[in-house]
């Protein structure tokens, strides 16, 4: 039988989430692919998530490769979307090995003083909340078939450091650090880890619209915002998809059945704390 991942947030063309499961596919998981499914307005624009046509693609995608791929929508600012997706993994193929909490809001972006409250709601809600209650519904799933199993947050350079004009954003990462090192204590008796990955940046299609919002904020041109980012990497690049879908796959491993509580950094050397 094959091992099931729920990655949220995995519906994007080119994003981290949809490498998380071409990767965790390649290592046979079968996978639950969520995304909102909707785009409209300040809180779901079409540069930040996926409507229902382009996830159902990625969907495709993975099934052409082999992998069995079961696709649930849902809004995570709804307060029953984490229990309806679990239950709908469980439908589709009977179990849960690993949860992958990838979706977030990376584009409410601007001054703490210009921060709208819904805006900062939204954030907490999606960035924090969200992977609480995904744990929250998961647990009972993978404590029963008494194999073990793993969740990883997908993090973010900015669960260790601060940014400007990120403050919401950043105020969320650094508390999925909290979470995942609290579960994973609480959680360890029944061999579940809980790990954190924190990449720097990754121009995905949300990348590149956060180049450009920064570049902007700090009156450069993108050019000269990126030659300055990549100055400051010791490795001399930003981060690649893969790079986080790597790190993602290898806390899904055997391998990494003693690795709990733990933030890996996967940025080039950038941060190193």
């Amino acid at each position: 039988m094959a091992r099931v991942a729920i990655i949220t947030g995995a519906g994007r063309q080119h994003g981290l989430g949809q490498g998380i499961a071409r990767r965790l596919a390649q290592d046979g998981f079968a996978i639950v692919l969520h995304d909102i499914g909707e785009t409209g307005g300040d809180i779901a624009p079409e540069h930040g998530v996926a409507a229902r046509a382009e996830a159902e693609q990625v969907a495709e995608a993975l099934r052409a490769d082999g992998a069995q791929v079961h696709v649930v929508f849902g809004d995570l600012l709804d307060p029953g979307t984490p229990a309806t997706i679990a239950q709908e993994a469980i439908d589709a193929f009977g179990r849960i090995d690993a949860l992958i909490n990838n979706a977030g809001i990376g584009y409410l972006f601007g001054p703490i003083e210009e921060m709208d409250e819904r805006h900062l709601d939204a954030v907490l809600g999606v960035n924090l909340k969200a992977p609480f209650m995904m744990i929250k519904h998961v647990i009972p799933h993978i404590r029963a078939h008494g194999d073990g199993g793993r969740i990883i947050n997908i993090a973010s350079q900015a669960a260790k450091s601060g940014f400007a004009f990120a403050s919401a954003y950043t105020a969320s990462k650094h508390g999925i650090l909290g979470l995942t090192r609290s579960a994973a204590l609480e959680l360890a008796g029944d061999r579940i880890t809980v790990n954190a990955i924190c990449p720097n940046h990754v121009t995905t299609g949300l990348g590149a619209w956060q180049n450009d919002f920064m570049s902007k904020a700090r009156g450069q041109s993108v050019d000269a915002y990126l030659a300055e980012m990549r100055a400051r990497i010791p490795l001399g690049r930003p981060g690649l998809v893969e790079d986080t879908a790597n790190a993602c796959a290898f806390l899904c491993s055997p391998e990494a059945a003693y690795i709990t509580a733990e933030a890996l950094n996967v940025s080039g050397g950038e941060e190193y704390h």
